[in-house]
């Protein structure tokens, strides 16, 4: 039977050129040269041992065995096709979505998921990195890391950080003639890189709040820079911009690896917290165990290192 049976390659361009009824058009749509295309037909025809095609001057039509051949030809493809989608949506569907903030992703669980990768080859993750509020029930997502205050925390989550504010920015900005950071007031020789949304909806990390906690009212800076994304802001501060307003645990690998530093030692206790939700539907999946598990104890030795 395989013998029987032409490439499926002829059979796709003999099918493109019988729907097209043109040589050219259909080498378009395949991405291949016209002359590729009719070698291709040319090929079947020899397989088959009749002619598929009438040429003529500036035209091709079909005979009555190249009928019988796109009809079959066009069933037999469009149904490879359908069966193809169905199944890669149903890979797409198997893989394990997380749904973080923009930030969280960047700076805390996309640099640690090799570890992940390297327990759990065989899991495919997708990480839906956004900054809004979804259903995961409604949506099919099966584990969502939420930042919220402690106390409205979802039913069923597990904490996976506190968080603690304090000051942070590159090395290269410390003792800079001229530019001393010894205490808060020095501040004011600083450019503050700003997170847009920060008062709406992480009130612990807008300089107006600091500032006002340090009774450092109406403090004027040097400049100011503003950034709607959290990770534009700390790779602004990596870079040596100005002072950001660092929240554990998002900045907690860049002070441990010297790139950040904290200012003044002092350090605010945020009421919020990250909690990690699963959704119902797939709260008994092997893969979705696993992966809060290893995010779980991924959390606890963060939390742990000095």
């Amino acid at each position: 039977m395989a013998r029987s049976l032409p490439s499926l390659d002829l059979l796709r361009g003999f099918e493109a050129a019988a729907r097209q009824l043109s040589f050219t058009r259909a080498a378009a749509e395949l991405f291949l040269t016209q002359s590729a295309v009719s070698r291709q037909v040319q090929a079947l025809e020899e397989h088959l041992g009749v002619p598929l095609f009438e040429r003529r001057h500036r035209e091709i039509r079909l005979t009555d065995a190249g009928q019988q051949l796109y009809r079959t030809a066009a069933e037999a493809l469009r149904q490879l096709s359908d069966t193809a989608d169905r199944i890669r949506a149903q890979n797409q569907a198997r893989a394990l979505t997380v749904s973080c903030s923009i930030g969280f992703a960047s700076l805390w669980l996309v640099p640690r998921l090799g570890d992940f990768r390297a327990q759990h080859p065989d899991i495919e993750i997708r990480i839906d990195a956004n900054n809004r509020l979804i259903d995961l029930d409604r949506e099919r997502v099966e584990l969502a890391v939420r930042y919220c205050p402690t106390q409205i925390a979802p039913a069923g989550s597990q904490q996976l950080f506190g968080e603690e504010v304090m000051p942070v920015c590159s090395p290269a900005l410390i003792d800079v003639p001229g530019k001393p950071l010894a205490e808060p007031a020095d501040l004011r020789h600083q450019v503050l890189l700003h997170y847009q949304m920060a008062e709406k909806v992480w009130p612990t990390g807008a300089w107006p709040v600091w500032l006002e906690t340090m009774k450092l009212h109406g403090l004027q800076s040097a400049g100011s820079v503003q950034f709607n994304q959290y990770d534009q802001l700390i790779n602004a501060a990596l870079e040596g911009q100005g002072v950001a307003l660092g929240v554990s645990p998002l900045v907690r690998r860049h002070l441990r690896q010297g790139r950040l530093v904290a200012l003044f030692e002092k350090r605010f206790a945020s009421p919020r917290g990250y909690f990690l939700v699963t959704a119902r539907f797939a709260a008994l999946r092997a893969d979705v165990q696993a992966f809060a598990a290893w995010l779980q104890a991924s959390a606890e030795r963060d939390r742990a290192e000095p």
